[in-house]
C-alpha cells in the first residue's frame, strides 16, 4: 500500500509553526533571567529571535544549540527525513556554527502509518546528518496521532565570528541563497500529489556552504529563511538590528514553477498569516498582492539571508538607516 504522508497532517513543514505573532507573544516574558553558577556566558538567547542559543564555553569556543521538528511537507518518508534534518541543521550554519551531534525528535502514529515508514525517515534524517559531518546518536519517540520528526542539534562556532540578526549595518547589501517557492510548491504537492524534484533538491541542500562563503567575506549578520518567509525573517532581522531593509523584488529568484502555484491558488495558511503579522511594519504598496505573498510563502529549509555580499548568490535589497518601517519592498 502506498501512503501519502501528507495527508496525515494538519499542515505541512515549516507552515505548520505556531504563527510568529502568537509566539512572540507566548515568550514575551522569558528572557533577562539567568541559572545559578552557568557553565558558561549565554551570547544569543530570546532576546531578538535568533535562530538558536549561543553560549561561550570557552575563550575561543561558542556552544550552538537549537532544535526543529514539524509535520510531513513531501509525501516520501524518506525525503521528508532529509529535509527535516537539513531544516534543522541550518540553524547552526546560520549561526556562522558547524553542526557536532544530533539527536532524533519522532512523533509516529504506530495504529494508523506502518513503523517500517518511520525508518524510512530517520534513515533519510541519518544520511543528511552524514553529510553535514555531523554525528547523529540515539533521540526521543512517542506515540503521536501525527506524524512529526526533526533533530536537536548541538554545534560549535568561534564566539567572535557569529552570524547574528541583530548586527546588520546601514549600507550593507542583502545576499539570498536559495530561491523561494517551495512553500507554494508543497502545498500544491500535498493537495495533488504532483512531485516537484527542484523543490526537494532546494530543500534537501545544506546551507553549509552558504554559511563558510558568509563568514569568509567578513559578514556578521545573517538568518535563515524557513517558515516565517522572507518577509517574517527580514523584518526579525531588521527590526534586531535597528534598520530598514530596502527589498527589490524583481530580484528575489524563485523555484520554476513557483509563479502558477500561486495563480492556482495553492497558498498555505502560514504565508497568509506571515503577510498579516508583518503587514503593519511593511510598505508593499508599490508590489502586487500576489507579489507580497511569494514574498511571504513560508519556506521549508530555505537559505540564508546574509547582509553582505556573496559570489555566486543574488543581491536582493541593502539595508538602510532605520525609516517608518523594517522593510521597504520595491
Amino acid at each position: 500500500m502506498e501512503y501519502r504522508l501528507t495527508q496525515y497532517a494538519h499542515g505541512g513543514g515549516c507552515a505548520c509553526k505556531i504563527p510568529p505573532g502568537e509566539l512572540e507573544e507566548a515568550v514575551r516574558g522569558l528572557t533577562g533571567s539567568s541559572p545559578a553558577d552557568p557553565a558558561g556566558e549565554l551570547l544569543v538567547g530570546l532576546d531578538t529571535g535568533d535562530d538558536a542559543a549561543a553560549v561561550r564555553i570557552s575563550g575561543s569556543t561558542a556552544l550552538i544549540a537549537t532544535t526543529d521538528f514539524f509535520t510531513p511537507v513531501v509525501d516520501d518518508a524518506y525525503d521528508w527525513g532529509r529535509i527535516a534534518a537539513a531544516n534543522a541543521l541550518s540553524d547552526v550554519y546560520a549561526m556562522g556554527g558547524t553542526p557536532v551531534v544530533a539527536v532524533n525528535l519522532l512523533g509516529w502514529p504506530r495504529e494508523t502509518l506502518p513503523f517500517e515508514l518511520a525508518g524510512e525517515v530517520l534513515r533519510g534524517g541519518l544520511d543528511v546528518c552524514g553529510k553535514a559531518g555531523c554525528h547523529l546518536a540515539g533521540g526521543h519517540s512517542i506515540d503521536d496521532p501525527e506524524p512529526k520528526y526533526g533533530l536537536a542539534v548541538t554545534g560549535v562556532a568561534d564566539p567572535s565570528r557569529l552570524l547574528r540578526n541583530d548586527a546588520g549595518r546601514a549600507g550593507v547589501p542583502l545576499t539570498l541563497t536559495k530561491p523561494l517557492g517551495v512553500g507554494v510548491l508543497n502545498s500544491r504537492h500535498k493537495a495533488t500529489g504532483e512531485r516537484f524534484a527542484q523543490a526537494i533538491d532546494v530543500m534537501t541542500t545544506l546551507n553549509d556552504e552558504a554559511a563558510r562563503a558568509a563568514l569568509a567575506a567578513g559578514a556578521v549578520c545573517a538568518t535563515d529563511v524557513t517558515g516565517f518567509g522572507l518577509l517574517g525573517h527580514l523584518h526579525k532581522l531588521a527590526r534586531a538590528s535597528g534598520v530598514t531593509a530596502r527589498l527589490d523584488p524583481a530580484a528575489v529568484p524563485y523555484l520554476d514553477g513557483a509563479r502558477e502555484a500561486l495563480r492556482d491558488g495553492y497558498v498555505s495558511g502560514g504565508s497568509r498569516r506571515n503577510l498579516d503579522w508583518v503587514s503593519p511594519h511593511v510598505d508593499v504598496s508599490r508590489i502586487s498582492p500576489d507579489e507580497a505573498l511569494l514574498l511571504a510563502d513560508a519556506q521549508t529549509s530555505g537559505g540564508l539571508l546574509v547582509a553582505g555580499e556573496l559570489p555566486g548568490h543574488p543581491v536582493i535589497g541593502e539595508l538602510v538607516p532605520r525609516g517608518e518601517h523594517t522593510i521597504v519592498a520595491g
